[in-house]
């Protein structure tokens, strides 16, 4: 596949009820967020039936461009921002649909990794708020607040990006955002997260997953286990869908840490690219980009030169993803929020921060000469996650503290139960750890930077809500 850009380029959207940028949030606000609601009594069964008569009423807005869809446990995310750099640089305007937002709702819906202004915000929703009654109408009930996001992104791509780059928000066969047929289907990989929702097992995991597979599409799995793979694959199979395997088809090949990131090898189908200089750091950031350029070749049918990669990686950028967000003392932001996330956390702080100095390869842009301060884990976690399992994965050997928050969220859990399971995942410790519940995020950074000094290392992470309010408060 290879469309190309229109010779006007994309056009925005101009009409809609709401009266400005307030009313349009205010509008939105007051739909069922099943975000807020995740595991809960008052969260309804799955059904796309909605979805699908909201994008009927809209014409099917979701048919006008090629998509790429992508879901997976952990780095969906990253990879679709990173799709999204590498189709700029083949020169498409990528529209992107992802959740949840880290500063602003806005974030959700992306053309070119630059989220939507106020005014095309505003008329983004107001489209949708044009024919929700007859949504209503038809099913007896509103959207929620995902479907009606969703439904905006699809609208607004329609006319204003060449291709969509989508983000499934859970599972995947009925994810909201599940009415496309994605000419390229990803799994980043298939973990143990949301069990109790799209389990109980991980085969089931797996299946709910590997319902975004369209068919004829291209399947990029990341995921390895056998059991699950072939889950994907007996899927792909019943959708004429060819299947890229990591390990089999594609990979990272070598990588070696570099001032301010890393250099990565990889190879796809379609060819190999050397060499390529990384600014994110960890090994399953190179994961992701291999992932992402897999994508992108699948999407095109096409091996990528490499200038073209090169020009899309040299300036990525992946908020609160290993952010170093300030200094004196560094204060690091990660959004892992599963013991994956917290693994892949683990080894990045190990590979690139617990060691070496300002001059050591791999050695972040900014972070201090010597660790002579204290290390101290500011951690949040949100119901149903686990945060002693997130803190037995993360590894809580190099910390001297951990303060135990709590973002402004609906899920968010107490402090003083945070801090009780983090004691708990770390009984038997050789070395004392102090450990803090401190009830606001504002409040918790500015006691871990006070126990860090301005030569310790402060770690923000469990709970991407916790993660987003610190770099709000430490960006501005």
């Amino acid at each position: 596949m290879n469309p190309e850009p229109s010779d006007t380029g994309p056009t925005k959207a101009t009409s809609g009820p709401l009266r400005d940028y307030e009313a349009a949030v205010d509008w939105l606000d007051s739909h069922i967020d099943l975000e807020r609601l995740l595991g809960s009594a008052e969260a309804t069964p799955p059904t796309l039936d909605r979805m699908w008569t909201l994008m009927g009423v809209l014409g099917d807005p979701q048919d006008s461009v090629p998509a790429i869809h992508i879901t997976g446990t952990n780095g969906k995310g990253s990879t679709a921002r990173l799709a999204v750099a590498l189709l700029g640089s083949c020169g498409l305007a990528a529209g992107s649909y992802t959740s949840p937002h880290i500063e602003r709702v806005n974030d959700r819906i992306t053309v070119a990794n630059e989220p939507l202004d106020d005014e095309s915000f505003t008329l983004a929703i107001s489209e949708i708020a044009v024919f929700e009654s007859m949504v209503t109408e038809r099913c007896g009930e509103r959207p929620n607040y995902f479907e009606v996001m969703a439904a905006a992104a699809y609208n607004w791509f329609a006319s204003n990006a060449h291709v969509n780059v989508i983000e499934v928000g859970m599972g995947g066969r009925w994810d909201a955002t599940n009415v496309v047929d994605a000419a390229v289907a990803v799994i980043t990989n298939i973990g143990a997260d949301h069990l109790e929702i799209i389990g109980p097992t991980l085969a089931d995991v797996a299946a709910e997953k590997a319902g975004i597979i369209s068919a004829g599409a291209i399947v990029v799995c990341g995921e390895t286990a056998p059991e699950l793979v072939e889950v994907v694959a007996a899927t792909a199979a019943e959708a004429s869908a060819d299947v890229w395997r990591r390990g089999v088809d594609w990979d990272v090949v070598q990588r070696q840490t570099a001032v301010g990131g890393q250099l990565v090898s990889i190879r796809t189908p379609l060819g190999e690219h050397a060499d390529h200089y990384v600014p994110l750091h960890g090994a399953h950031q190179a994961m992701n980009v291999a992932t992402a350029i897999s994508s992108v070749e699948a999407f095109f049918g096409r091996r990528i030169d490499d200038d073209v990669i090169a020009a899309a990686l040299e300036s990525v950028s992946l908020p609160a993803r290993f952010e170093i967000v300030a200094q004196e003392p560094t204060v690091v932001i990660d959004g892992a929020h599963n013991p994956g996330g917290a693994a892949a956390l683990r080894d990045t702080l190990a590979e690139s921060l617990w060691v070496g100095s300002a001059s050591s390869p791999g050695h972040p842009t900014g972070a201090p000469t010597s660790t002579d301060g204290a290390k101290v884990l500011v951690i949040g976690a949100n119901r149903p996650h686990d945060p002693g399992a997130f803190c037995e994965a993360l590894d809580l050997d190099p910390f001297d503290a951990v303060v135990a928050t709590a973002a402004a969220w609906p899920r968010a859990m107490a402090p003083s139960e945070i801090a009780a399971a983090v004691e708990h995942s770390c009984a038997g410790r050789a070395r004392p750890l102090q450990i803090t519940g401190v009830a606001g995020v504002g409040e918790a950074l500015q006691h871990a930077r006070d126990r860090a000094g301005r030569e310790g290392i402060v770690v923000v992470s469990g709970s991407l809500y916790v993660a987003a309010e610190a770099r709000r408060l430490l960006k501005g």
